[in-house]
């Protein structure tokens, strides 16, 4: 299996940008769409999952602000709006409505790829007061427990923080360097038991895990379906 690419949505009627846009972040690793007004873009969020828009508010049609009043109410997405309007009440009108970033044009690409990375970090981070799931096991960070076939188990705070980060990065080979780091433990026998402790509460066959697997060679990954 390989890594998931963060999916990116270019809403911008101006051919130019568009395909500059998609060019240099599919160049960056990431996926990228292309719709050229608010009707495309609807289109496409009806089927296709999207981790970021980025969204031109002078469109003909229904423009950059009230596509993003609508989106925000369907479904929970960042949007970076794009305007060559740079003044202050604009700016906030947009935030006001729910956009997560904006930026005036003309801008530099780099920019904008930086405010793209600031913001799927932080949605990345794991959000402690929700419960996750992980095949049939229900993790609860905030008890510290692991709910499998009726029973609970707790965890303790080195497998709290790798969970954490694993449940943050899923389909990520941690190391077993990075490993110790996350959980402060030095010894490699330590961080395999550790690991083996957290198959025996997440796995319905530990010894045979679907989720939390070995990389040969190179450590362990969570896989999160």
């Amino acid at each position: 299996m390989e890594n998931n690419k963060n999916h990116i949505l270019i809403v911008d009627d101006d051919d130019r940008i568009r395909n500059l846009l998609k060019d240099y972040l599919t160049d960056n690793n990431y996926i990228v769409s292309t719709s050229e007004n608010a009707i495309q873009a609807k289109e496409k969020l009806q089927y296709i999952k999207f981790d970021i828009i980025i969204l031109d508010v002078m469109m003909p049609g229904q423009n950059g602000y009230d596509l993003t009043k609508e989106i925000k109410k369907q479904i929970k997405v960042p949007v970076i709006l794009l305007t060559a309007k740079g003044e202050v009440e604009n700016r906030i009108k947009g935030l006001e409505l729910g956009a997560d970033d904006y930026i005036g044009k003309p801008f530099e690409p780099k920019e904008l790829l930086l405010r793209i990375k600031n913001i799927i970090n932080k949605n990345n981070k794991i959000d402690l007061d929700f419960k996750h799931n992980v095949g049939e096991a229900e993790i609860d960070l905030n008890k510290m427990t692991i709910n499998l076939s009726k029973k609970s188990k707790k965890i303790n705070n080195s497998e709290k923080k790798v969970l954490i980060e694993m449940l943050s990065n899923p389909g990520k080979t941690f190391s077993r360097e990075e490993i110790g780091k996350i959980a402060n433990i030095s010894q490699e026998r330590s961080i395999d038991v550790m690991i083996t402790r957290l198959r025996q509460k997440l796995e319905i066959n530990p010894k045979n895990p679907k989720y939390l697997q070995t990389i040969r060679g190179s450590g362990y990954v969570l896989w999160i379906e």
